[in-house]
C-alpha cells in the first residue's frame, strides 16, 4: 500500500466498517509507524488498476497483530480476504514472526471461520470492545505461524 492508495482504502474502510479509520490513521500507519505493513489487493493493470481490499498489521518482535482486513462488498466471497489474510501471515513469517493476533467481532462469524482455518483459536473476549454498539470483541491467536500454507483453492497463491 502507498500513500496514494488511501482514498480507495478509506472508501472500502467506510463500506466495512461502523467504525472506520480516519485517513490520518492510515497516513501515520504508512508513513511514521515503523511496526506497520499494509497491503492492498488490486484488480486489473495499468491505468484500470482498482484497490478491491486492504490488510494491515504490527510486527511487534517474533509477534504479529492483524490490525485491519477488508474487502470490497462487491468483492466478498471470492477470496480476496483469504489471500489478503495469507499475505499477511506470509510476510510477518518472512520478517520474523512466529505467531499471530487479532480481535473480530462477535458477531463475524465468516471472519471468525476463516480465522479457524488458518489455525487461529479462539483465546478470550474483549467485552463491550467496539465502541458504536458495545460489542465484545472476539480475541484468536495463531500461537505457530507454518513455514508454508496448503495451495488456495484454483491453485492461486
Amino acid at each position: 500500500m502507498t500513500v496514494d492508495d488511501i482514498p480507495a482504502v478509506v472508501a472500502i474502510d467506510r463500506m466495512s466498517f461502523t467504525l472506520p479509520w480516519q485517513e490520518r490513521s492510515y497516513r501515520y500507519e504508512l508513513t511514521e509507524n515503523a511496526a506497520s505493513w499494509f497491503f492492498v489487493a488490486e484488480l486489473g493493470a495499468g491505468e484500470e488498476t482498482r484497490i478491491i481490499g486492504y490488510v494491515g498489521f504490527w510486527l511487534i518482535a517474533d509477534e504479529v497483530h492483524i490490525s485491519t482486513i477488508a474487502v470490497h462488498p462487491d468483492f466478498r466471497r471470492q477470496g480476496v480476504g483469504e489471500r489478503l489474510l495469507r499475505t499477511a501471515l506470509e510476510k510477518a513469517k518472512q520478517f520474523g514472526a512466529e505467531m499471530a493476533t487479532l480481535e473480530v467481532r462477535a458477531s463475524n462469524f465468516g471472519a471468525i471461520e476463516l480465522y479457524q482455518r488458518y489455525g487461529f483459536e479462539i483465546v478470550g473476549r474483549r467485552r463491550g470492545y467496539y465502541h458504536d454498539n458495545h460489542e465484545d470483541a472476539i480475541l484468536m491467536t495463531l500461537y505457530h505461524l507454518p513455514k508454508s500454507w496448503p495451495a488456495l483453492e484454483g491453485g492461486h497463491r
